[in-house]
């Protein structure tokens, strides 16, 4: 059975028996897996990324996927503003860009005190219209931080915050259903770290810092996107599979979906409880009973 249970709690997400559906698959290769799915509620589709190919994927019900866009310079993780504005971390570029509504291009961050980024990964934009995201240092590619960093940027871009630079590959992030903690993983050491956030000025209060749980184990998986229901769940690549957690870090199960990787995650369906994934080379699906953190 593809959902392995590991506490009871579990039979409140998602159904024991349910199905791990592939939607689509040839994606990937030596230069970055398939990535960023991204609900895009108006349309009813799937945005996701094809990092090796250089392109943005489609997929809706009943056509299949589709190619919406190229080049992206290597976009990775996808999200929208509270505008609905699509934003994207491009590791070609190695910037993090914001596409407006008549199609041109804003660059939201390239550089830190001059000094260009390595090659931002995933970005998660907080109700105040801030963008935070990751930017990890990628082995055999050219980098001139000699840290991997974490980053805020104000919602009006005129202010960039370095906010944590001890990670050694900082991925995916998500916030909490009340944005009072910020989840931040790091691949290479097989773990999530939560911070609480300060609320006077959108920064991390760095002396909450703590492990929120450690995904490593015998089977393949590494911790990559990240996603959040709004019951507080977390949602995340590991070992086996694509671990489930409750809010204090619990490992409640893992959709053991065959794959060697799980690169990233969405919610999305009318009603935000489907759960799309994306592995390596494949887009797949499994319904939940809780729904997502929606995307604006």
């Amino acid at each position: 059975m593809p959902i392995e249970q590991h506490a009871p709690e579990l039979e409140g997400i998602i159904d024991l028996d349910a199905t791990v559906e592939e939607l689509a698959g040839g994606y990937g290769g030596d230069m970055g897996p398939a990535e960023g799915p991204l609900w895009w509620k108006e349309g009813g589709y799937l945005l996701f990324s094809d990092i090796h190919n250089n392109r943005r994927m489609k997929w809706a019900d009943g056509e299949g996927a589709s190619l919406f866009a190229e080049p992206t310079n290597r976009a990775n993780g996808l999200t929208r503003d509270r505008q609905g504005r699509l934003l994207a971390g491009e590791h070609e570029a190695r910037r993090v860009t914001r596409q407006e509504p008549d199609g041109s291009i804003t660059v939201v961050a390239n550089n830190y005190r001059g000094t260009r980024l390595n090659r931002p990964n995933d970005v998660v934009v907080k109700s105040d219209g801030a963008i935070y995201f990751t930017d990890p240092i990628t082995l055999g590619l050219i980098s001139d931080l000699d840290y991997a960093g974490v980053y805020r940027v104000t919602p009006d871009l005129g202010t960039m915050n370095c906010l944590v630079w001890d990670f050694v590959v900082p991925n995916g992030l998500a916030f909490s259903p009340d944005e009072s903690i910020l989840y931040i993983n790091d691949s290479r050491r097989g773990h999530i770290r939560a911070f609480d956030m300060d609320p006077t000025n959108g920064m991390l209060a760095k002396q909450t810092d703590r492990i929120f749980c450690d995904l490593r184990g015998e089977r393949p998986g590494v911790p990559d996107g990240m996603k959040v229901d709004v019951e507080g769940n977390v949602y995340c690549g590991g070992s086996g599979g694509l671990w489930i957690l409750d809010r204090n870090g619990k490992h409640l199960g893992t959709i053991v979906h065959g794959y060697n990787a799980t690169t990233n995650l969405a919610f999305g369906g009318d009603d935000w409880k489907t759960l799309y994934f994306t592995t390596r080379n494949e887009l797949c699906r499994v319904p939940v009973k809780i729904a997502g953190i929606p995307v604006p």
